[in-house]
């Protein structure tokens, strides 16, 4: 067994260095360079798993063998928007009247700060039993195809698993310890391109019209009822994010119109299910208008719910333990990691207050650093009792 004597890692100072990384997705920004050498000088076994120009890192203490508790994050972030509308240099780590701001503060260098920082804390007198994984990509804010994918990836092909899974993501609007999530829902956003023939708007009756067919298809897409929720999710939601014929001639019929939803869905359906009743609602419209529909999809998750038990209760007890509120086991908010890591373990989130993720001057409590810390400690001794 590695020597694990160390001094303890202070989540704030962590989180400060991290953020000081520009680690704009996709770039790597230092941020994984600074958790790889902390790690491996605590103990764990590192291993960088770069795919597709992305950067990202698995770290392990304790055997395979022994039962694990992995923890997944990110470090890379969203662009800074407009850089003078910040107050704060967005990569300066400055703390001003108790907030540490920073593009990631929030959202989630924090949250991998704080988690790190108690895993190392854990491991110098840590049962013969217990054994941590760490996760953390680089592409959680970009396609998230070569991030906690790759990991995952990987982890199957070197025979490395985990018994259950914490991500760090954000989890409460307002309060410090007031909502975890066990689920999130599905997401998919479909591309509809009708096409008709072009003509003179004076002589409609030479032309076929794309317009109306794909409006009345998007409106009757609009106006149906998914369902009504279901036991831990809210009522699915079809929106329509975009219509465009890109026509800037007022005498002209369009030859082509496209359309653009997307939805979020419970655990009531499945991406298949969805696509296949918008195929049929394509095909009706098209019959009935002679316009020819096709639609392709993106499917960016399935929905997923972790059955309250176990995990969520231990995850629970511990925000209650060191905020005196006890989280409500929720499944809003849009998708995260734990959409691939569902596939391989049960998995809860619990973060910080995300009230200023990715938003101009993003700034976390200070104190709320150092708590996080300590719900996760308390969690992790927690798991191995």
């Amino acid at each position: 067994m590695p020597d694990t004597s160390h001094s303890p890692v202070d989540p704030i100072a962590l989180t400060r260095q991290l953020i000081r990384c520009p680690s704009v997705t996709p770039e790597e920004g230092g941020a994984l360079i600074l958790l790889e050498e902390l790690l491996s000088d605590a103990g764990f076994s590192c291993t960088r798993i770069d795919r597709g120009g992305v950067s990202n890192l698995f770290a392990r203490w304790g055997s395979g063998n022994a039962r694990t508790l992995g923890f997944n994050g990110h470090t890379d972030v969203v662009p800074v928007g407009d850089a003078d509308a910040w107050t704060v240099d967005p990569f300066g780590a400055e703390i001003r009247d108790g907030y540490l701001y920073g593009r990631g503060a929030t959202d989630m260098k924090s949250g991998v700060a704080a988690w790190v920082a108690a895993a190392i804390d854990f491991i110098a007198d840590a049962p013969a039993d217990a054994s941590l994984v760490i996760a953390i990509t680089g592409d959680e804010e970009g396609d998230a195809t070569d991030g906690t994918t790759a990991i995952l990836d990987w982890m199957a092909q070197a025979g490395e698993s985990m018994d259950d899974c914490i991500v760090g993501e954000p989890t409460s609007p307002n309060e410090m310890g007031e909502m975890m999530k066990i689920g999130r829902r599905g997401s998919m956003t479909t591309f509809f391109t009708a096409r008709g023939v072009q003509g003179h708007s004076a002589y409609p009756d030479r032309a076929l019209n794309p317009v109306p067919a794909l409006a009345q298809l998007i409106a009757d897409l609009a106006a149906h009822e998914l369902d009504k929720g279901t036991d831990h999710f809210d009522a699915s939601t079809l929106a329509v994010t975009t219509f465009d014929t890109g026509n800037p001639a007022t005498n002209v019929i369009p030859a082509e119109c496209k359309a653009t939803v997307n939805i979020r869905f419970n655990d009531a359906h499945t991406s298949e299910e969805l696509i296949q009743w918008l195929g049929k609602e394509a095909a009706r419209v098209g019959q009935s208008s002679g316009v020819d529909i096709e639609l392709t999809t993106m499917v960016s998750g399935e929905s997923f719910i972790t059955p309250p038990g176990a995990l969520s209760d231990l995850v629970a007890d511990a925000v209650e333990a060191e905020t005196g509120r006890r989280p409500e086991a929720s499944t809003t908010g849009g998708t995260s990691d734990a959409r691939f890591v569902k596939n391989v373990c049960p998995v809860v989130e619990f973060g910080l207050v995300g009230k200023t993720m990715h938003q101009v001057d993003e700034r976390v409590k200070v104190a709320q650093i150092s708590q996080l810390k300590t719900i996760y400690s308390r969690l992790i001794r927690d798991y191995f009792k």
